[in-house]
């Protein structure tokens, strides 16, 4: 009676000690470089930013928000992960990646932009790398580009980021920029900071919109 009772709380102990890790494991591995941007303004949950010039590997996908998203994160990881011209192996630390010479560092955040049905999904690359360093990808659906200086408007939230949540802050958003007089230059944008195991309350999600640097 008294080892199966040590075998319950020993089971127990190891469990706590895997639930916190997996706690844990999201928010450090989503400690990588993200978009240089200064902040101009902010208001609660809500931040006016200027991002600085950045190269992003993009693919265009058709499908559900969901089902798009994996699609093109898995397109574009199988570039960042060695299919590229530098045609080097990569040593992967799961979920982040490691890479030397010419393979690609990961970044944060995941970005996903569309009209329901066709959908944008870029990585951010590491402000180390010009369009002249850059490995070229060798499938021909990702594609690189340079993005200028761009403001946006930013909502933060954590928690899951379901269709009902995603109308939601969006909505917020609209509102925000309505009562500012500030105009929209771009449909919503979705940002991802952590993997989907990190636990919601950890969680970093954004909306982003585009917006001119004056209402007039």
């Amino acid at each position: 009676m008294r080892k199966s009772k040590k075998l319950v709380w020993w089971l127990v102990g190891i469990a706590a000690v895997l639930l916190l890790g997996a706690a844990l494991w999201g928010p450090i591995v989503s400690n990588v470089e993200h978009p240089k941007y200064t902040v101009v303004e902010r208001s609660a949950n809500i931040e006016i930013r200027d991002y600085a010039p950045m190269i992003v590997a993009e693919a265009e996908v058709k499908g559900e928000r969901r089902e798009a998203i994996n699609k093109g994160f898995r397109i574009i990881a199988d570039y960042i992960f060695g299919n590229n011209t530098a045609s080097e192996k990569v040593a992967m630390t799961a979920p982040v990646t490691q890479h030397s010479s010419e393979k690609i560092a990961m970044t944060a955040p995941v970005t996903q932009q569309g009209d329901g049905k066709n959908w944008r999904v870029r990585f951010i690359m590491p402000s180390s790398y010009t369009m002249e360093t850059i490995p070229k990808p060798n499938n021909s659906a990702v594609e690189l580009k340079e993005v200028p200086v761009q403001r946006f408007a930013v909502i933060r939230f954590s928690g899951t980021s379901g269709k009902d949540t995603l109308e939601r802050y969006t909505q917020e958003l609209n509102d925000f920029l309505g009562a500012r007089n500030l105009r929209p230059l771009s449909s919503p944008t979705y940002a991802f900071y952590n993997p989907p195991w990190t636990l919601p309350f950890l969680r970093r999600n954004e909306v982003q919109v585009e917006i001119a640097e004056s209402s007039s």
